[in-house]
């Protein structure tokens, strides 16, 4: 594939996921354009959502107010206050980053991988600050450089792990790969367990998350459909309602994690939600919010071992295959370094996951990051520690473990 091919094609790559991203709330909202109001509103109302709700998606703040004549015929005196949205809906992220990551395979395998990466990216960030642009409103209005910045760097993950996926297949040594080679083996043994062991313990805590979240849907599809039956709406309502959950969905996940850290997450200002008590005032009208815990779990304080045996069982299996590369003091710095990446990535996911998602109480939804990273930070690597020493073969003859 020549330089011009590849430019097309990677330029292709990057509009596709674009196209994606907004046509899942555009499709659905067109639909209702037609079916319920007859055609009669003007289109670019829905486009213009459609792009805002992508936007949220991928963290994107968008101030909204309130039309004067809707609040007064209302009576709400204050609803044409501003109201900034900050909540990212991670559904979107999430199907934007897997996308990238395609894109970036199918870039990496031509000819010209560089080349196609670069434009795909800046295709993506020309794309990005179209679409910001054609929905700015004085009613909705998104933030145009996060609406154009935060979509392309989540496409940029996306890309980078693609094409990082494709040349660990290929196995050449970029630059990057052969600067860590030059480093002395304990020290890349101590980043290098670092970094896997605190990613596999974070994956580890959302997988456990992950079905948690989803024992609760389940135990509690009773009062989901009670809440689905109260909302009155038709089929198409429902099927707008059920995608807008399940772009919430990892939301959803990353709160059961913090929750399952300990600190928990709030719906709502003074609201609690943690697995020693939980404190619930007025929340939205969600139907998978029917799945959140009511009032103390007798056995709730069994979900902080989640994290602990996570970090313990993962450090207990790289603990044989380093013992003999790193001395006792040496094994401390890797369950340290554990605990810093589980609680990096932790924490990043918990900052983009809450925010503020409407006036009054729900200016404050979701976790507190710096206090659910602290937990997770200490439980990891206390668990991690733990985990290694326990592991790992003594050396007798030296009165400790095996050195280099």
């Amino acid at each position: 594939m020549n330089r011009q091919l590849t430019l097309l094609f990677a330029a292709f790559e990057a509009l596709l996921v674009v196209a994606i991203g907004i046509a899942i709330p555009l499709v659905p909202l067109t639909l209702l354009w037609g079916i319920h109001y007859g055609l009669a509103i003007d289109w670019t109302v829905f486009w213009r959502a459609a792009v805002d709700i992508w936007l949220v998606g991928h963290g994107t703040d968008i101030t909204v107010v309130l039309d004067p004549t809707v609040s007064a015929s209302l009576g709400l005196a204050e609803a044409n206050t501003p109201v900034t949205i900050t909540i990212a809906l991670l559904g979107f992220a999430l199907l934007t980053g897997l996308l990238g990551i395609r894109a970036g395979r199918r870039v990496a395998e031509t000819s010209h991988a560089v080349l196609g990466t670069l434009a795909s990216l800046a295709t993506f960030g020309a794309a990005s600050l179209v679409v910001t642009f054609s929905a700015l409103h004085p009613l909705a209005n998104p933030s145009l450089w996060q609406g154009t910045l935060l979509p392309t760097l989540v496409f940029a993950v996306g890309l980078l792990i693609g094409g990082q996926v494709v040349t660990a297949k290929s196995r050449a040594i970029g630059p990057v790969r052969r600067w860590v080679l030059g480093w002395p083996t304990h020290v890349r043994t101590i980043v290098a367990t670092s970094l896997r062991g605190g990613a596999i313990s974070a994956a580890g805590l959302l997988t456990i998350a992950s079905i948690a979240t989803m024992l609760a849907i389940v135990t509690s599809y009773a009062e989901i459909i009670r809440l689905y039956e109260s909302l009155h709406t038709e089929v198409l309502g429902g099927v707008a309602i059920t995608l807008g959950q399940l772009a919430i969905l990892p939301n959803l996940i990353v709160w059961t994690a913090s929750w399952l850290v300990g600190p928990g997450f709030a719906i709502g200002t003074g609201s609690t939600v943690s697995p020693l008590a939980t404190s619930l005032g007025p929340i939205p009208a969600i139907p998978v919010l029917g799945a959140l815990p009511d009032g103390e779990f007798a056995f709730g304080f069994m979900g902080l071992l989640a994290p602990v045996v996570v970090g313990f069982i993962v450090a207990a299996v790289f603990g044989p295959r380093i013992a003999g590369e790193l001395r006792r003091r040496e094994l401390a710095i890797v369950a340290v370094g554990i605990g810093v990446i589980a609680a990096i990535i932790v924490g990043l996911l918990v900052w983009v996951s809450a925010g503020s998602a409407g006036p009054g109480r729900l200016q404050d939804v979701g976790p507190q990051p710096w206090i659910v990273a602290a937990w997770a930070f200490v439980e990891f690597s206390v668990a991690a520690g733990l985990g290694l020493f326990t592991s790992a073969r003594p050396d007798r003859a030296e009165g400790g473990f095996a050195r280099r």
